[in-house]
This record gives C-alpha cells, structure tokens and sequence, in this order.
C-alpha cells in the first residue's frame, strides 16, 4: 500500500462525484429526508421519535452508503477503469482504502448534515453528548461503505449488487434490535445477531441516547469499527480487475 496513490485515488472519486450531482444528493440529504419523514409519522405519538430516532439515525446512513458504494465501484470495474488502473503502480489495497477515504470524506459531512436535522429540525431528545451521536453515525455510515465495496467485488452487474441487499443488509435491519430488544429474541437468532455488525451499532447509538458513558458506548463501537476494517481487508483480497 502507498499513502501517495491512495489519496490520488481518492481525490479522483471525489473530483467524480462533484460531478454527480445527484450521488451528491442522495448521500448528504436522503438520510435527513428519511429521518424527517420519520419523525413526522410519528408527531402526534409522543416519545416514539426519541426512542426509535437514535436506531434509525444508524440505519439509514448504513443502507444509503452501502447502495452509492457498491454500485459507483462495479461501474469503474465494468467500464474497464479498474482494469486501467491496475496496468500502474496502484495495488487492490490503495483502491479499496482509496474509495474508502473518499466515501468515509462524505460519510463526516453527511453524519454532521444528519444529526444536526434529526436533534435540531426533529427535536430528538438525548441524554449522551452530541459528538458521541455523530461518530457513531459516521462509524455506521463507513461500515456500509465497507460492505458496499465487498459486494462490489462479487457482484456482476448493478442490479446484482442491489440484491446483495437481502443477504448483508435486511437480516442485519431485523435482528439487529430495532423492532426489538435483542435480548428478547428467541436463542438462536439471538445468537445470530451477535454476528451482525448493525446490532452492534444500535447498541451503540441506544446507548449514547440514554447518557451511558465509557464502554458501554465505545466497546460495541469498536466491534463496529472491527467489522469494517474487516469488510475493507476482504475487499482488497477478492476485487477483480475486471467484470467477465
């Protein structure tokens, strides 16, 4: 890996989707959108917003980054670019942490864009700090970055990479606590979701809004952080230069 490529590969994905209006759009504002439209649904039902806002707040920047991700990495794969790319210096390594550093950049202003809506605009109510509230946004956002690069590097074609959906995101959206406690779940799938990495970062997230501090924050956080280094190494492992 070299630090120079890797932030030369990062900065073209960036001078891309500057160009991209609407990738742009549909990273830094369908989160907030989402959440407001959450919020809303639930307005004239007191405290249902505060007790599901912070899960959701995990939820929709993880499935938003995994979708732009792994579609906008099987584009350069199937356009030929990958394949380019690799006839230079530039290994699998500085191309995977290169879009990750890039989409990790927008991952910062689209956590700070998302938290701010949801605390100031749709008046969720926290006990823990606000910073806490947006690092774990941005951790959960990076974490669907990180899966949307390891179902680019098996998937074909843009709609296969969609369907990888039911299989890394929806079990992880079910069993993961949001409709309900996971300590409630029958053993096995219990056990299962001790697996999913989201489960981690809505124990995470719930715990930052009920004012828990030191590990019973961070601990499930760094499980999180684990998942997606872990995702990223894969991803360099098994990227194809090009798609047959």
């Amino acid at each position: 890996m070299n630090g120079r490529r890797l932030f030369v590969t990062a900065g073209r994905v960036l001078t891309q989707l500057r160009h991209d209006p609407r990738s742009i759009a549909l990273m830094l504002i369908a989160p907030s959108l989402l959440v407001g439209l959450f919020a809303w649904l639930f307005s004239d039902q007191e405290g249902v917003f505060d007790q599901f806002g912070g899960a959701i707040l995990a939820l929709f920047p993880f499935i938003v980054m995994f979708l732009i991700t792994s579609i906008t990495t099987l584009r350069e794969r199937r356009s030929g670019t990958l394949e380019r790319l690799m006839t230079t210096p530039l290994g699998k390594a500085d191309f995977i942490l290169g879009y990750a550093l890039a989409f990790g950049t927008m991952a910062l202003l689209q956590a700070g864009i998302t938290v701010s809506f949801a605390v100031w605009i749709c008046g969720l109510d926290v006990d823990g700090p606000l910073w806490q509230l947006g690092l774990v946004a941005i951790v959960d956002a990076l974490l669907g970055t990180a899966l949307g690069l390891l179902a680019s590097a098996f998937a074909q074609t843009e709609f296969q990479a969609v369907q990888f959906m039911p299989l890394l995101v929806f079990p992880q959206i079910i069993l993961g606590g949001l409709f309900m406690p996971r300590d409630e779940m029958p053993d096995v799938l219990y056990a299962i979701s001790d697996w999913l990495p989201l489960s981690y970062a809505i124990d995470t997230i719930n715990a930052v809004a009920a004012g828990d501090e030191g590990w019973d924050v961070f601990a499930p956080l760094l499980i999180v952080v684990a998942f997606a280094v872990g995702a990223l190494v894969l991803a360099s492992l098994t990227l194809r230069r090009r798609t047959p």
